[in-house]
């Protein structure tokens, strides 16, 4: 457990993944500033039902006064910033080609220029102190092309570039700054998706080595060990893959599928 007046703020805390990281930090000790479009009020009410301290945060993290406006909260009201996640991201699935500028922006708007934000108003606090730990919640996505997804590709791509770089800048202050790259997740946003008719359970189970979907469990833990210094201390510009092998798999679909278990 954490001392108790650490504090970790999470974006995306509503659901899926976010929701997750922000009660497995709140379980460790962390006290949880929660954000997302809006409040995210049962994620309130789990992270307070295991005794947590926690903060609603509701606001856009693309919108750059709305980020001040956040940092200006979280230290007023808990003192202090010990843990960035900059999970909130959204999902654009359209042929390249289909692809608008508005959903283009705004996909880059939410998914790179929100951390992008995030990371510079909250680093500074961390810088001026000394320490602090920024997760980056990127995708396998961000390593690889996936067709139909040029904007939120992109988006990623670019968020581990802005990893690699903060990292450079401000490992010797004291910030670390790392990015996990889950696979497909079981999650909200998958059923969304695949309610769009772009692919299936099956695709994916047949993609990945493991043969399964990861659980927004499996991310959470990654980066809790990312977030803690005492597990992660010199760790830092790192890029953790939680995809079951998908990136380190370069097989063929019918061999992939002979390797699996039946």
């Amino acid at each position: 457990m954490k001392e108790s007046e650490e504090v970790a703020v999470v974006t995306g805390a509503a659901r899926g993944i976010g929701r997750r990281v922000a009660a497995m930090l709140a379980e460790e000790g962390y006290r949880i500033a929660a954000n997302d479009l809006h409040e995210p009020g049962d994620t309130l009410k789990e992270l307070r039902s295991v005794g947590a301290e926690a903060m609603s945060l509701p606001g856009d993290v693309s919108d750059e006064g709305t980020v001040r406006g956040m940092v200006e909260r979280v230290v007023g009201e808990l003192g202090r910033i010990d843990v960035l996640v900059n999970n909130a991201g959204i999902s654009t699935i359209v042929p390249a080609e289909e692809t608008t500028l508005a959903e283009w922006n705004r996909t880059l708007a939410v998914n790179l220029t929100g951390p992008f934000l995030m990371c510079r108003e909250f680093g500074r606090g961390m810088l001026q102190r000394g320490s602090g730990s920024i997760v980056n919640v990127s995708s396998v996505a961000g390593l690889l092309g996936i067709s139909d997804r040029a904007a939120y590709n992109a988006s990623k791509h670019g968020l581990i570039g802005l990893t690699r770089t903060l990292a450079a800048e401000w490992g010797g202050r004291g910030v670390r700054v790392n990015a996990v790259c889950p696979g497909w997740v079981k999650t909200e946003m998958d059923e969304e998706d695949q309610g769009a008719g772009g692919y299936t359970d099956r695709d994916i189970e047949g993609r990945v080595p493991m043969g399964r979907f990861a659980t927004p469990e499996d991310i959470a833990r990654a980066v809790a060990f990312l977030a803690d210094p005492e597990w992660s201390g010199f760790v830092n510009g790192h890029t953790l893959s939680v995809d079951g092998g998908w990136f380190g798999d370069g097989s063929w679909e019918s061999l992939r599928r002979r390797k699996q278990a039946p």
